[in-house]
């Protein structure tokens, strides 16, 4: 484990294969503020660097193993998911509402005191009355997590994640996304981030100090918000 500089954080990042919890990673890596990262993933990054720590976890819907791993923890940042549809609704719904109460679980008994950021999406019902899973299932993590007792989360709901770098888009509707990308954000600015605007704000949020408990929620137009004051 690295010793840190006094002032400097543990981070864990949960989805750092993913596209943004990618960013994050790297941003975090970056940032001086943080002196150490942990990445837990069911596949390597094959990425090296003083500040991180990998740590292979298969079964998210048990996360007891990790107690160590997560002890000592100053912030998290929960980045895990699925595309709707990607997946039958049963495998959706224990992706994006049971793997995130058991991670919650087990980084509240051994870092009560850490600061989560959570990446839920536009839309969100913590209330359940939506008729999209997609609302219900990420309202319901909301609400678990919030309800979870930690001093600081952060939620961030971005609406379009534009990804920067050129991927395999996972279904036509994001494929003429990016492809009209540049006049949608143009027509509609708080419907679109970059993904790594979105990671930045994340990462920033989690490891400020603010001195104070509070929960916030990010819609899109708060994120953007966010990063033009970063900048």
């Amino acid at each position: 484990m690295n010793v840190l500089a006094t002032g400097q954080k543990r981070l864990v990042i949960i989805g750092a294969s993913g596209m943004v919890g990618g960013y994050a990673l790297r941003y975090a890596l970056d940032h001086p503020v943080v002196g150490g990262v942990t990445a837990i993933g069911r596949k390597k990054l094959g990425l090296s660097h003083p500040k991180l720590a990998e740590v292979l976890h298969r079964d998210f819907a048990d996360c007891s193993a990790l107690a160590e791993v997560l002890s000592g923890q100053d912030a998290a940042l929960f980045c895990l998911g699925a595309y709707t549809g990607a997946v039958p609704d049963a495998e959706f719904r224990a992706i994006t509402v049971d793997y995130t109460i058991e991670f919650t679980r087990v980084l509240f008994g051994n870092s009560p005191h850490a600061t989560f950021s959570f990446l839920s999406g536009s839309g969100a019902d913590p209330t359940g009355r939506s008729r999209m899973a997609f609302a219900r299932y990420k309202g319901e993590a909301e609400k678990a997590l919030i309800a979870a007792g930690f001093p600081r989360v952060y939620i961030f709901r971005p609406a379009y994640i534009y990804p920067v770098e050129p991927r395999n888009e996972p279904n036509f509707g994001y494929r003429l996304l990016r492809a009209i990308y540049p006049a949608f954000r143009v027509l509609f600015p708080n419907q679109v981030i970059p993904a790594d605007d979105l990671a930045r704000a994340m990462v920033d949020v989690a490891v400020r100090e603010t001195g104070e408990p509070e929960s916030l929620t990010f819609e899109n137009r708060d994120i953007r918000s966010y990063i033009i004051k970063l900048k």
